[in-house]
């Protein structure tokens, strides 16, 4: 009979703000009793504040991975995206977060961690180490990556454009990746105020795309980059106005 060993937590010995900006995170049941706690509650102030309302919600019901990428103009935006999600997803949701703003204080990475499950992106540099992480999420059934392609949060609302970054996370990669078009975030909670405003926000999920075919290369890139966008912009234009 082989030796029982007791081997603790790799993140034993290192402070709270380390073990919260470490990726992949070791398992936690206190973080993740904490986070579906918060979820539930998030969910219920987004149908009560926001009439917060889904459609397309069908083209979520997959248990392979995939990539949801979306427009970006409101802190509401990842929150929604998640309230998108059936709630045994939660932990296995990461919303790809900018390094250089959530993850330098400590109260803002530990809502990014702890509350958001958020996976640090690094804009500046090392975006070919964040994309390799990136891939291998994906590469495991299940998980859930969230992308804004557009970088930023627009500060008109306008859809900007795409950065080549999410070409290459999914060309050439058998992924499903869903446009998803975020409705009155905008109205709600726009960029330089400090609390929401109750607007109604919708979460539009397009049908799903795949890259598996696309070579990948610096055009395929921008190429794949363009054609999402444009996915993102027929959906704001068919539900436009109702």
């Amino acid at each position: 009979m082989k030796r029982w060993q007791y081997e603790p937590a790799a993140d034993l010995d290192q402070t709270l703000i380390e073990r919260l900006r470490n990726f992949p995170r070791q398992p936690d049941m206190f973080v993740y009793g904490l986070r579906s706690l918060v979820a539930l509650i998030i969910r219920g102030l987004l149908r009560t504040y926001c009439r917060f309302e889904i459609i397309g919600e069908e083209n979520l019901r997959n248990n392979r991975s995939f990539v949801l990428v979306a427009n970006h103009s409101s802190h509401l935006d990842t929150v929604c995206l998640l309230a998108g999600l059936p709630l045994r997803r939660l932990h296995r949701a990461f919303p790809a977060a900018a390094a250089d703003y959530f993850f330098k204080s400590v109260p803002r990475t530990w809502i990014a961690t702890v509350i958001v499950n958020a996976l640090p992106f690094a804009r500046q540099t090392h975006v070919r180490h964040s994309l390799a992480i990136c891939a291998e999420l994906l590469a495991n059934a299940g998980n859930v990556l969230i992308i804004f392609p557009e970088g930023t949060r627009s500060k008109t609302g306008q859809l900007q454009e795409f950065k080549p970054g999410i070409g290459a996370l999914v060309a050439g990669r058998d992924v499903a990746v869903l446009p998803c078009y975020l409705d009155g975030a905008f109205r709600a909670w726009p960029k330089g105020k400090r609390i929401p405003r109750p607007r109604k926000v919708r979460l539009i999920i397009g049908a799903p795309l795949n890259f598996g075919a696309v070579l990948p290369d610096k055009n395929s890139n921008t190429m794949i980059a363009s054609e999402l966008r444009a996915a993102v912009q027929r959906l704001a234009q068919q539900h436009a106005g109702r």
